[in-house]
């Protein structure tokens, strides 16, 4: 790993440096593991604490920030997180390229197309009719079925399963295990069982799209299940048949989009949440971590629970519930001081001549 002074750092991300420039630093870490002579950032105040500890050599900060150690030298910058992003980058060794051409284990069958650049690895299998785009990398075991392609320097990894006639575009990033195009969940009921309902359509990933490891996105009813410009989906994504996610949209670690949903432009489903059937979701909009969305969500809101409402009103509801153990409390001593009155007033009237 190359080693930076702070100087060099400070001027790569725009930070003012606040401390000695000519210190050298051997790379990043967190603040708890850092050592002396490593750079580490605080982005967000709950991590304030572990400045008193930390043994790092210097900090990125906000520029507003107040030095509390005259020994810990802090660069100060408008976006701490993205100027740590620029330094991680200036210590990353670049992982070697592909080499080009087909590996001698690999099968391509005859009338797939592959470019003279691309990189298909040991153990991958190409079917008839697939096309493989310029300096697009197939990592070892990656299977492309009959009639689909993969755009110009879309990279797949180990494992990667892409069934037939699915289009995959340009500078996509799919990652071990995921399958792009397996059957939609369909069936119907009958006297004997259930009877599979046929899926033949596809599966359209624009450019510049990017999957986790295990993410299953689903082929189409018929039609094209589609993945917008620039989404990014985290692992153990599910995208459903017939399923419409706009560009720029943020898909987060074990959601599950159900068939025929929309998810709109630059809209974020948090991680475990649950979108029915036919449902959209507007541009922009944001369902939390775990919520259940059954009805259409307004472009640029905020939902929370399940069933999801308005965020506000799911706080207001959360806040509620946590009352309720000191509310029925409440209510169990009114109920019991009611009828202690009641017994006194029927012994009053017993009394009275």
């Amino acid at each position: 790993m190359p080693q930076r002074t702070l100087s060099e750092l400070a001027q790569l991300c725009g930070a003012q440096l606040d401390g000695d420039g000519s210190r050298p630093i051997d790379g990043p870490a967190n603040l708890i593991d850092a050592g002396p002579r490593e750079i580490s950032f605080l982005a967000n105040p709950r991590y304030r604490e572990q400045l008193t500890t930390t043994r790092a050599a210097a900090v990125v900060v906000a520029p507003d920030f107040e030095r509390t150690r005259a020994d810990l030298a802090l660069l100060r910058v408008r976006d701490p997180s993205r100027a740590f992003t620029r330094i991680v980058e200036a210590f990353h060794e670049p992982v070697p390229p592909a080499p080009r051409g087909i590996h001698p284990t690999a099968v391509v069958e005859s009338g797939a197309v592959v470019a003279s650049t691309a990189s298909i690895g040991p153990l991958c299998y190409v079917a008839a009719g697939a096309r493989i785009g310029e300096r697009a990398v197939l990592h070892p075991s990656v299977s492309v079925g009959h009639g689909s392609s993969v755009g110009d320097e879309t990279v797949l990894h180990s494992g990667v399963r892409v069934y037939g006639r699915v289009q995959i575009g340009a500078r996509c990033i799919v990652h071990a295990g995921s399958v792009i195009g397996s059957d939609g969940y369909g069936f119907e009921p009958t006297r004997e069982g259930w009877a599979k309902i046929p899926q033949v359509g596809t599966v359209v990933v624009e450019d510049d799209v990017e999957m986790g490891a295990n993410c299953a996105i689903d082929r189409g009813r018929f039609g094209a299940t589609r993945i917008g410009r620039g989404s990014k989906l985290d692992n153990l994504v599910h995208v459903a048949h017939n399923v419409i996610v706009g560009e720029a949209a943020l898909l987060i670690a074990q959601c599950g989009i159900a068939g025929s949903s929309q998810i709109g432009n630059r809209a974020i489903i948090a991680g475990q949440a649950g979108i029915g059937g036919h449902v959209k979701i507007g541009d922009g909009a944001r369902i939390g971590g775990q919520s259940g969305v059954a009805n259409d969500i307004p472009a640029g809101m905020d939902y929370l629970g399940t069933p999801a409402h308005p965020r506000g009103d799911a706080l207001r509801q959360w806040s509620l519930v946590a009352r309720l153990p000191d509310l029925t409390q409440r209510v169990r001593d009114l109920e019991r001081k009611i009828a202690e009155l009641e017994r006194g007033h029927a012994s009053a009237g017993e009394d009275s001549p």
